[in-house]
Formats: structure tokens, C-alpha cells, sequence
């Protein structure tokens, strides 16, 4: 359709379809009517060097999911470690292919104003300036367990916008 701008491949985790993936965006490349479509990847990051390579010559870039600048805060909100997402946004950055990083900021767990500084000065260290997108958690419809968690305030994600703005992100926005 004459609206549509591209294709952008979610899920659970795209990336743990890769090989479909390549298959898929190197169709479309391969076809005249498809070819004008942008090709993204929504990701959690957590794809190691040798996923991103094989789609770096089909996707035009990735949208990664960065839930905690710190480890320990990662581990509790996803029960992983961070050092897969946090090298995936750096090696995709490096190659141009980093799309958007998105900032999941969820009250009393990764909102603090320690964090949020580390965050900002690690996203200014990439020597990039990224489409941030800042997600404030919202309460509706979770699981049971997380429904004790305040949905996070305009106030408080205007907050971290500033704080990002002040270390040289200038592609922020607050949903």
C-alpha cells in the first residue's frame, strides 16, 4: 500500500529468528514493488556479534530495548544480565545500524537519579546522538506480580529527558 514505509520485525525476540530474518529483508531488497521499504529489527539486544552481522548488509537498523543501565537493576527487571544488550546497542551504533534505543523507565526500579545520570552518560559515550525514546511503565494489564508497580509520572519522564538533553542526546522522545 502506498501508505506503508517499512517493516519492522518484532515478536518475543526477532533475533533469535535470524536466518528468517536475512531471508525476509533480502526479499524484499530483491523485489522492485518492496524494495523502497525501510527493513527494522525490534530487539532486546540480547543477540550476540555474529546475529548482528549476518543482518547488518539487509536491515537498515534496530530498536533496542535498554531496561537498566546497571546490572544488578537489569537482572531484577528481566532476570538477565545486561552486558549483551549494552554491547549489541555499541556494536550497532558503530556500524550506523542503531535505530532507536528505548528507555523503559519503570518507578522505584531504574528511575533513581544516579541511574538515570549513568544512563545518560553512557548513551553520550557512544559518540552517537540516538532517537531515545522514553516509556514511562504503565500498570494496566500486567502480571500480578508487577501490579504493585506506580505508573511512572509525565513529570518524572520530562525529568529524565532533561537529564539526557543536558548530556548532548538531542533525539528524545516522551511517551
Amino acid at each position: 500500500a502506498p501508505f506503508l514505509t517499512g517493516v519492522t520485525i518484532s515478536g518475543g525476540e526477532a533475533t533469535m529468528q535470524a536466518e528468517f530474518v536475512r531471508e525476509l529483508f533480502l526479499a524484499m531488497k530483491g523485489d522492485d514493488d518492496l524494495a523502497h521499504l525501510s527493513t527494522l529489527v525490534d530487539t532486546n539486544g540480547s543477540a550476540d556479534d555474529q546475529v548482528w552481522e549476518s543482518l547488518l548488509d539487509v536491515m537498515d537498523g534496530a530498536m533496542v530495548d535498554l531496561k537498566a543501565i546497571d546490572p544488578a537493576t537489569h537482572v531484577n527487571l528481566t532476570a538477565r544480565d545486561n552486558t549483551r544488550v549494552l554491547a549489541s546497542i555499541r556494536f550497532l551504533a558503530e556500524r550506523d545500524k542503531l535505530e532507536e534505543i528505548r528507555l523503559l523507565i519503570v518507578p522505584g526500579y531504574n528511575d533513581d537519579a544516579g541511574a538515570i545520570e549513568r544512563t545518560a552518560l553512557w548513551l553520550a559515550d557512544l559518540g552517537v546522538d540516538p532517537k531515545v525514546k522514553i516509556i514511562g511503565y504503565r500498570s494496566h494489564g500486567v502480571r500480578t506480580e508487577a501490579a504493585h508497580i506506580p505508573d511512572a509520572t509525565r513529570a518524572s519522564l520530562d525529568g529524565i529527558a532533561a537529564v539526557l538533553a543536558k548530556h548532548g542526546l538531542g533525539r528524545l522522545t516522551v511517551v
